[in-house]
């Protein structure tokens, strides 16, 4: 297939505003695709390409279009890993020659589609959700058995190929492996326990650990950890893996937490967790992380995944000591279900998790078997722009601009700003990595690529004239960023509007 093919149909996908016309869009052009075309062609149109080391100067002063298009898929991934791959002296100038015959040869059309891809700004809403949808229609199986075989796969470009080449039976090879990460299961939000224990049925109650998620694999010796974005973190988590190590198991997939914890066993401020967290040396002895356990997905050579609850923490409590668990309650007293979060609240935790004992592990989804209670509300925004400070303030980006993600444009939505809440380490911090994200300068305003996931506490939200989604967050304030987040894990504008009309489903922010 032609890029200018694939191009047409992104435009067509940005254009249509209703979530089956996008699947139909796609669904059309994933269908006329050759099986070896598949790969390519889902993960340009869901823009996942990874970052290749191109800035917006690299994009400067490029051949002009030309008239006819040529390209097709193959030799643009080919060029485009060719750019990913230069390293080195001179890499600077090999990915200069590499854009300028790639541009030199693409239309208008493709250019612009290009430049999104480059700069992860494809905003045709055609977002992982609406993209399964269009590869169960272009193979004709069931859409639930392409969201399962991409959760075990941890992406959707391998399992698209399989489906559409050889349908159920493709999609039948996706299993749970030993060091290849799934996506996690996320949770819902629920106002009081006592609205969650009636949602959840019989249910456990644990502590919610405001840290870092992590997926911990174990083969024998050999440990590996992973975020919830499936990025690998072994190196960076000695502490953690020694106490992994220690467990009486050979093999395992196990779920938790890590978190930084002060002597007498309270938490650390959630930003030094995430600072810890995101360091690259694993310095463990200047901040050590504790590894709190909840699930397990594998033990030895049984696949836990679609046990119920109940049976995979039994599973977990064989082998996990008490100490690297979160305190847990069984129970459907509401009463004593909050006695439990008053204890939560006072060692300071955010909150609790209440989990259905009958619930499978939904990976890569916000499950209903899973619910979160939090007195505090938050919400996970993208930063869309900074202005300079003033007063100790001068010389810093300050105020930042938040945006909620739109699902169906997959555009950002802006809700207000905020400069409350900021450490001066964190506004060192945010003006060094906001500046590398910077496209335009619009006098004290520093626009920059939403990429940037900051955790907002706020009041209340109120309907506001003043922004487009005509939303306003009251008394915003910053509680810290969210490194191990991506723009795609942002709360919607959806969420956002739910909790304006005082709805059940709050936010999602706060590492659930």
């Amino acid at each position: 297939m032609l890029l200018a093919d694939l191009a047409r149909t992104s435009e067509t996908v940005a254009s249509t505003s209703a979530r089956s016309g996008k699947i139909e869009a796609l669904a059309s052009t994933l269908g006329e695709l050759r099986p070896q075309e598949v790969a390519i062609a889902v993960g340009f149109l869901a823009g996942t390409l990874e970052r290749l080391g191109v800035g917006y100067a690299a994009l400067r002063d490029l051949p002009p279009p030309a008239t006819e298009p040529t390209l097709d898929l193959h030799e643009v991934a080919d060029a485009l890993e060719r750019i990913g791959a230069a390293a080195g002296a001179g890499s600077q100038g090999t990915r200069r020659r590499e854009l300028e015959s790639l541009f030199r040869r693409a239309t208008e059309a493709e250019q612009r589609f290009v430049r999104g891809l480059l700069h992860g700004e494809l905003r045709q809403g055609a977002l992982q959700g609406v993209m399964i949808e269009a590869v169960a229609r272009a193979a004709e199986v069931p859409a639930r058995d392409v969201r399962r075989a991409t959760m075990l796969a941890g992406g959707l470009d391998r399992v698209a190929e399989a489906a559409i080449a050889d349908g159920l039976e493709g999609l039948a090879t996706f299993r749970l492996e030993l060091f290849q990460p799934v996506l996690p299961m996320l949770a819902k939000t629920a106002t009081t326990v006592r609205e969650a224990l009636v949602t959840a049925g019989p249910a456990a109650v644990e502590w919610k650990l405001d840290g870092a998620r992590l997926q911990i694999h174990r083969q024998g010796d050999d440990v590996r950890a992973y975020t919830r974005s499936l990025a690998e973190v072994t190196a960076r988590l000695p502490e953690v893996v020694a106490a992994i190590r220690a467990l009486p198991v050979g093999s395992a997939i196990l779920d938790g937490e890590v978190i930084a914890l002060r002597p007498d066993g309270r938490p650390h401020p959630f930003q030094e967790t995430m600072g810890r967290f995101g360091s690259a040396n694993g310095d463990g002895d200047a901040m050590p992380l504790s590894v709190f356990l909840f699930d397990c997905l594998r033990v030895e050579d049984e696949d836990l995944l679609d046990r119920p609850s109940a049976e995979r923490i039994a599973a977990l409590e064989a082998f996990v000591p008490a100490s690297l668990r979160p305190a847990r309650l069984v129970t459907d007293d509401p009463v004593a279900a909050d006695r439990f979060l008053e204890e939560a609240l006072a060692q300071g935790h955010e909150g609790v998790m209440v989990k259905s004992l009958d619930g499978l592990y939904e990976a890569g989804r916000r499950g209903g078997g899973w619910l979160k209670v939090k007195p505090a509300r938050t919400l996970d925004l993208v930063v869309l722009a900074a202005e300079w400070g003033h007063g100790r303030r001068q010389g810093k980006l300050s105020n930042l601009h938040l945006g909620a993600r739109d699902p169906v444009s997959g555009d950002f939505v802006m809700l207000g700003k905020t400069f409350k809440g900021m450490t001066d380490a964190m506004l060192a911090w945010q003006t060094e990595h906001l500046l590398t994200l910077a496209t335009e300068r619009d006098g004290h305003v520093v626009h920059v690529r939403p990429k940037l996931v900051v955790e907002i506490a706020f009041d209340g939200v109120q309907s506001s004239a003043r922004y487009p989604g005509g939303l306003a967050l009251r008394f915003a304030r910053v509680k810290g960023y969210r490194p191990d987040k991506s723009a795609a894990d942002a709360d919607t504008v959806d969420t956002v509007r739910t909790i304006r009309d005082g709805g059940p489903e709050g936010p999602s922010g706060g590492g659930g």
